[in-house]
């Protein structure tokens, strides 16, 4: 999710532009021959304070999140269970086609050929089909919390002090070393400001599970 590379928390506010002022009085020849001094930056309150947040953890640790995984867990164990079953059914006929050696007649070694070759393309679609839709349930879950997130830090960050927040969790933003970690005060933030709802979902239902054909009337 780009929006969980890299968390900036009120640019625009840390970054506004500083009233024009008169212009200083011209210095006089002595003033001049002085060497200019620059203050050196210490850790005291002229620092910019930055912290570090692990988004991918942060999302995952939410009681939504949590939530959401298990609701997901269960939304695609069929069609899950579904390939397995298939795999299983590819692997035994390999093997029946490896142990029966000279004892399988050719007829029936290229019919068993062939059932394996139509359940292995049956595997790679259902395969591919429970990939894709798992990943686009999975995205929409971590797109939603990581707005909120995105929200939570937004509004925490500036309250804190921090100018800056990095997400330590993301390959594009990496973090050798952040001496103040707020992923587990993120995580609190969220559960306070989004509580996790009961699930609307009846038990019995599965949404991850394709339909059924309807029979036809009369049957």
């Amino acid at each position: 999710m780009a929006a969980c590379a890299l968390v900036l928390c009120g640019a625009a506010t840390f970054a506004q532009s500083k009233p024009a002022t008169s212009s200083p009085a011209p210095k006089t020849n002595q003033e001049a021959a002085k060497p200019t001094q620059s203050s050196p930056r210490t850790g005291g309150e002229g620092a910019t304070k930055i912290a570090a947040v692990n988004l991918r953890a942060a999302i995952a640790s939410t009681a939504e999140g949590k939530q959401a995984a298990a609701q997901l867990e269960a939304q695609f164990a069929e069609r899950r269970k579904e390939l397995e079953d298939l795999n299983k059914k590819i692997s035994d006929l390999q093997q029946k086609l490896s142990a029966g050696g000279n004892v399988i007649g050719d007829e029936e070694k290229a019919k068993m050929q062939v059932e394996g070759q139509k359940l292995t393309r049956q595997l790679d679609r259902r395969q591919q089909d429970f990939q894709e839709d798992l990943s686009e349930a999975q995205n929409e879950v971590v797109s939603r919390i990581g707005q909120r997130i995105v929200q939570v830090i937004g509004k925490y960050a500036p309250s804190n002090g921090y100018a800056a927040v990095l997400d330590d969790s993301s390959q594009a933003t990496p973090v050798m070393y952040a001496a103040t970690d707020i992923t587990q005060d993120i995580i609190k933030l969220y559960d306070q400001t989004y509580p996790a709802k009961a699930s609307a979902t009846p038990a019995d239902a599965k949404p991850g599970a394709k339909p059924a054909a309807p029979k036809p009337s009369g049957q």
